[in-house]
């Protein structure tokens, strides 16, 4: 078990600053459990240590880059910028879901092999699925696996009411898809790929979404693009089509929030006694964002209380409260 000092040690080496203490101080806690006979636990231990060593390795190399691939002119107003340092092995995801991606970016990380034989990798992806189960997360993850900018494109700089300007805002977006290679990401894509003849289909939006599937006819870059939609029922059919692949990103089984909560609980407290297989089943139905949050309140609440360890109940307590305010949001 984790001494009071090597806590103390843990946290004083993390909030200065002081990696190097930091990782050898949980290599102690491993070896000490080695010593116990946990030695499972201390593999996993020195699992993390190694690839949070690995990470903070590539981050500071990147720190040092001057990045490029900055929007200029028009499109500063359209597409933001981001360089995330996240990977897929970060997310608690379905296998399925985690085999998918996991295809697509080796098809992205042998882009010539493929051309060389005449085969075209896949180049577009649609994640759908309710709020909080990753979608975004996802996007920053497929770029940072492949040390790619992720360009965010600006709905409400994009859409506009003046008739054609929108068409001509998406052709300057998708050259530079052609010319900058990155991850380019439509969220809430649903406001420009509602289905034609629908209730919400007027004539301008109409438009934009024929010139965004000429687009994607078209591309043949380097860039990958991703749109991301909490709604994909109401998207038009063709564009099913386009894509090269589609992912439907769900809620959480009561395993994967089990997973969810043990790692955003087992990483910050240092001290806990929780019934983990009860919280998820006390969880059921919510999504990965909402157990994120969820965790963050029990935490909280156990640090303002003066509490030295976080039990099964305080995680109950946040979940209930969660639901209620869920419930009156929607209400």
């Amino acid at each position: 078990m984790v001494t009071s000092a090597q806590i103390k040690a843990l946290v004083e080496s993390h909030g200065s600053g002081d990696s190097e203490q930091f990782y050898a101080i949980a290599l102690q806690v491993a070896a000490a459990e080695a010593r116990r006979g946990h030695a499972e636990l201390a593999r996993e231990l020195r699992k993390i240590i190694q690839s949070a060593k690995e990470r903070a390795h590539v981050y500071d190399a990147r720190k040092n880059l001057v990045h490029i691939a900055q929007p200029q002119g028009e499109l500063a107003d359209l597409l933001s910028v981001s360089h995330p340092m996240v990977r897929i092995s970060d997310l608690i995801l379905d296998p399925v879901v985690f085999s998918r991606l996991q295809r697509l970016l080796k098809e992205q990380r042998h882009l010539d092999k493929l051309r060389s034989h005449a085969l075209r990798p896949r180049q577009s992806l649609l994640l759908t699925g309710p709020p909080g189960c990753g979608k975004t997360l996802t996007a920053s993850a497929i770029a940072g696996e492949l040390s790619l900018p992720l360009f965010i494109v600006r709905l409400e700089a994009l859409i506009t009411r003046f008739l054609g300007e929108t068409a001509n805002k998406l052709r300057l977006i998708f050259e530079a898809v052609e010319r900058t290679r990155a991850v380019y990401l439509f969220d809430e894509f649903d406001s420009i790929g509602i289905a034609r003849g629908s209730e919400q289909d007027v004539g301008e939006m109409r438009r934009i979404l024929n010139s965004f599937l000429v687009f994607v006819e078209r591309h043949r870059g380097s860039s990958l693009l991703i749109a991301a939609t909490n709604h994909g029922h109401l998207l038009d059919k063709a564009l099913f089509r386009r894509f090269d692949d589609v992912i439907e990103m769900g809620l959480p089984t009561k395993e994967l929030a089990e997973k969810t909560f043990r790692q955003r609980l087992s990483s910050i407290v240092g001290s806990y006694q929780i019934d983990f297989s009860k919280v998820a089943e006390a969880a059921d139905g919510l999504s990965y964002a909402e157990i994120t949050r969820i965790c963050e309140e029990a935490i909280k609440h156990m640090l303002l209380e003066g509490s030295q360890q976080l039990i099964t109940t305080d995680v109950i307590n946040a979940i209930s409260e969660r639901r209620v305010f869920g419930e009156r949001s929607r209400s």
